[in-house]
């Protein structure tokens, strides 16, 4: 089976089982969703929740951000891990769409990936879910599976990212990467995945999924 018409099995598989996928980050605005996602790396969604639901209590706009001190912003965020890093972003991410953006998050990926802290990751999962334009969100979930599945030989997210470009619809990049880490977390776990009660079981190459059970479809 080609690789196009594979891809395309284990899409629609997905999008069954996911009907509707949206990012499980809290925000209510687009620079709310890219402070969240920064917050995220190396981190749980949840904890970033927790997290974050206090911090916009005191701080929302980028102008309260680039006002913000380094420590106060720290004192917020310090159980995502890495806060040092990541309120040093923060800052300077918001002083820059002050003074470059007047205070709005830009809207392309070329523009994003120019704010600091703000890789394709981040980048692509703010224009999927607030700004309706399609990226390849890959996490760890998102490059594991679609390693198993034979849709990327890589590791590097980069080129994981363009792999899929190259065989799922424009349309459904952003969505597919959502239904990726659903499904990771769901099935395809990194340490012990459910290939016995796998949805795309007959359609993933994965050498190893024999350690994990017969198929029982």
């Amino acid at each position: 089976m080609k690789l196009k018409t594979r891809a395309e099995r284990v899409r629609r598989i997905l999008k069954e089982r996911y009907p509707q996928v949206v990012t499980p980050l809290f925000h209510e605005t687009p620079f709310q969703l890219l402070v969240a996602t920064i917050l995220s790396a190396q981190c749980t969604d949840n904890q970033v929740n927790k997290v974050t639901r206090q911090l916009y209590k005191r701080l929302k706009t980028p102008s309260d951000f680039a006002r913000a001190q380094i420590r106060t912003i720290e004192k917020y965020i310090r159980s995502t891990g890495f806060y040092h890093n990541k309120a040093k972003n923060i800052k300077s991410c918001s002083k820059m769409i002050m003074d470059v953006h007047g205070g709005q998050v830009p809207r392309t990926l070329d523009e994003l990936v120019k704010l600091p802290g703000v890789g394709r990751k981040t980048a692509n999962v703010v224009l999927g879910a607030v700004f309706d334009t399609p990226g390849i969100v890959v996490d760890t979930h998102v490059g594991r599976i679609s390693r198993r599945l034979g849709f990327t030989n890589h590791k590097d997210p980069v080129k994981v990212e363009f792999d899929l470009m190259e065989i799922i619809p424009r349309q459904d990049w952003s969505d597919f990467s959502l239904r990726l880490v659903f499904f990771g977390r769901e099935i395809c776990s990194a340490r012990k995945p459910q290939c016995p009660i796998c949805p795309v079981h007959k359609f993933c190459p994965w050498p190893d999924k024999a350690a994990y059970g017969e198929d029982h479809s």
